[in-house]
Parts: C-alpha cells; sequence; structure tokens
C-alpha cells in the first residue's frame, strides 16, 4: 500500500494460513519501494482540487498499477521467493479523494488509485483490491480498514487501544477479552501529515527525522489552541478524514498566519498537535467507556522520539508500547493488514467493522481480478 504521507510503497511478503481466528502469518520480507518524484508530484496534483483533471487521474491510475508490480517484484526478489509461488496479492492502493459522508451534490465516495488488472498482468496473479467500496456501499465510511487485523492480533485480557500514526492518526479499541462487535475504530486527526508537509516546505527533506527539529523548538499556545478548535477533533466517532481536510491547503492556511514562527517552533508545535489530538479523542470518547491499560503504537509515526514522548506525557496512566515492544514492524503493520482482508476475501468472508465504519452490516471487502492468461 501507499498511505497519505506518499513515502513510499510498503510490500510485504507473507506466509497467511487458516482464517478469521485461525489466521497464523508469518512475515517473511518488507521492503519500502519509492514513488519518483514526478509521480508523487502527480499524486499531489490529484489530492488538490485546483490542480488535479480526468486526464491526470486517468494515467495515474495505470502509473500506480505498474509501480505497484514493481514493488511486488522486488520484495520477492529480495526474499528470493519466485512470482508463480504467490497465490495473491492484496493491494489497497493510493487514495486520493475520500467523501466519508455526503455534502451538497457529493455523495459519500472514495478513490483509490492503483490498477489491478495492471498489477495481475505484470505478475501472472490474482489481485485483490479497493477494499473500501463495498464497506460504503453499506452505509459505511470505508474506513479505518486496519481493526479487523488488529483484533485478530492484539486482543487480549487487557484493554488497548492500537494507535496508528500515519499521514492521518486512527485508534482502535480493544477492551479486554473483546468480541469483534465489541471493537470501535476512528481517525483521530491529524498524523504525520501537517509535520511532513512543514518539514518539507522549509527544509526540503521529506519528515523529520526522530523529531530532531521539534526537539530543539517550542510548542507555540496560541497556535496549538487554534488547532485544537479544529470541529474534526470534537466530532464524535464513526468519523475518517484524509488529506482533503488536514493536507497542503490546510497547512498553507496555517503558514499564512504564522510564517513568522521558526520552521523548530512550527514542528514543536504541529507535533503536539498531533499527540494532543490523539489524547484528547481518548479522554473524549474513549476513556469514559474503555478501560484501557496499554497504547500501542504503530505507522511511521511511532518512529517520531519526540511525539512518542509527547504521547507518553499526555497518558502518565497508560503503558505506552510501540508495535516493536510486542515483536511486530510498525512500518509494515497496515501492509500486512491487507494481506488479511484479502484473505478474508478469498475465504469469502466479512472483514468490515461496523463499530469502526458506521457500516450497516458486515459484508466481504474488496474486488478480485484473475490471473489473465
Amino acid at each position: 500500500m501507499s498511505g497519505t504521507s506518499l513515502d513510499g510503497i510498503d510490500a510485504v511478503l507473507v506466509e497467511i494460513n487458516g482464517n478469521a481466528f485461525t489466521t497464523k502469518l508469518q512475515l517473511h520480507e518488507f521492503i519500502t519501494w519509492p514513488i519518483p518524484e514526478e509521480i508523487k508530484l502527480e499524486i499531489q496534483d490529484c489530492f488538490s482540487i485546483e490542480r488535479s483533471s480526468v486526464q491526470l487521474i486517468t494515467s495515474l491510475n495505470f502509473k500506480m498499477g505498474y509501480l505497484f508490480a514493481e514493488a511486488v517484484k522486488q520484495v520477492c526478489n529480495q526474499a528470493r521467493i519466485p512470482l508463480t509461488q504467490l497465490d495473491f496479492i492484496a493491494s489497497h492502493g493510493q487514495t486520493v479523494f475520500h467523501i466519508p459522508t455526503s455534502f451538497n451534490r457529493y455523495t459519500r465516495s472514495t478513490l483509490q488509485l492503483g490498477e489491478p488488472a495492471v498489477i495481475a498482468y505484470e505478475t501472472r496473479t490474482q489481485v485483490v483490491s479497493n477494499f473500501r467500496t463495498m464497506d460504503m456501499a453499506a452505509g459505511g465510511e470505508g474506513a479505518p480498514l486496519v481493526p479487523y487485523s488488529e483484533f485478530l492480533l492484539y486482543r487480549s485480557n487487557r484493554g488497548r487501544i492500537i494507535q496508528n500514526i500515519g499521514g492521518i492518526a486512527n485508534a482502535t479499541v480493544i477492551k479486554a477479552d473483546a468480541n469483534l462487535e465489541d471493537v470501535i475504530a476512528f481517525d483521530t486527526g491529524p498524523g504525520n501529515m501537517i509535520i511532513d508537509e512543514m518539514c518539507k516546505r522549509y527544509t526540503g527533506k521529506s519528515y523529520d527525522t526522530d523529531g530532531q527539529l521539534a526537539t530543539k523548538g517550542k510548542v507555540q499556545p496560541q497556535l496549538l489552541d487554534e488547532c485544537m478548535q479544529h470541529p474534526f477533533i470534537r466530532q464524535p466517532p464513526p468519523k475518517s478524514t484524509g488529506r482533503e481536510m488536514f493536507g497542503s491547503e490546510y497547512v498553507l492556511s496555517l503558514l499564512n498566519q504564522w510564517r513568522h514562527l521558526s520552521i523548530e517552533d512550527l514542528l514543536a508545535t504541529m507535533t503536539m498537535f498531533t499527540a494532543r489530538s490523539i489524547v484528547d479523542n481518548y479522554k473524549r470518547f474513549i476513556f469514559p467507556t474503555y478501560s484501557i491499560q496499554e497504547v500501542i503504537l504503530g505507522g511511521g509515526g511511532a518512529y517520531n522520539a519526540t511525539l512518542v514522548k509527547m504521547i507518553k506525557q499526555l497518558l502518565p496512566n497508560q503503558q505506552v508500547l510501540t508495535q516493536e515492544d510486542l515483536g511486530f514492524s510498525s512500518a509494515a503493520k497496515e501492509a500486512i493488514a491487507m494481506v488479511i482482508l484479502a484473505n478474508e476475501t478469498l475465504h469469502g468472508q466479512p472483514s468490515n467493522v461496523i463499530g469502526a465504519t458506521g457500516a450497516k452490516r458486515p459484508v466481504i471487502l474488496g474486488n478480485i481480478t484473475p490471473v489473465p492468461f
């Protein structure tokens, strides 16, 4: 998959057996395959209402298909596994726009690019893709997708929040000894998206490595308070968001007002905004109902030492861990989740979590593109 942060295509080679509660998996290889700069620019243009076009979206859909196919070939090559040994490819695609709730003349909908026919042809392997759309057809928001896999992998006798911090941050709540119908999940707000965008504009780097720049700055209370007033932060779940709400347009609006601040102070404040928005959602929508002992961080944000430190300071009564503390990979987590979803699709089993998306009923996710010849 390729996320909203555009930091590369995550590809995992996973051996998976069984399904649902009998699922057993082993990670054999993981790579992040780079997205060429010219393709990144085209994706960013697709994100923009002003710069996007039908021609650009149509062309990029096929370009991303070829890139995903190449990522599959590379991860197999690195693991020394021939393509002929693959049973299926799970492809989330590249989200370019997501409309979780209808407004004006626009209906609830979502669009992920990365043509599965191209992937299937290039690899001679069946592809399961487009996981969000069936949930939306069933009245859900099509996001978040990962709670099903998190339930299978992380349920225990302790109350847990599995907090993914990618471009957008999302929380999955798994109470002690939970059943699937007990699970709730929702987007909490921005993850790395604002931090990365500001870092790119000021330094040319795609992200703040280990939060090093942020740790040199000071959190600006007035800017932080303004950000925390964003209506999405206080919106009750189910809820989902993306680049259309916290992307470059949002960053530009902040910079127009706060450009006099140093990049260190901006990043310190935006890093705290991510931490505060996550914890504020916990206090509003999770802690009043659920007893939580552990918060487990994943995604790229789990490698930002400054962000992790801020979250720990804001949660003195919970143990804050990373995926690595449990023997998993923060970086590979979402790609592994796609494999689990595709496996359920091929077994004819629903894998949406209605407590996460708000769908009317459990449904089988994903479209299947067969081996072409």
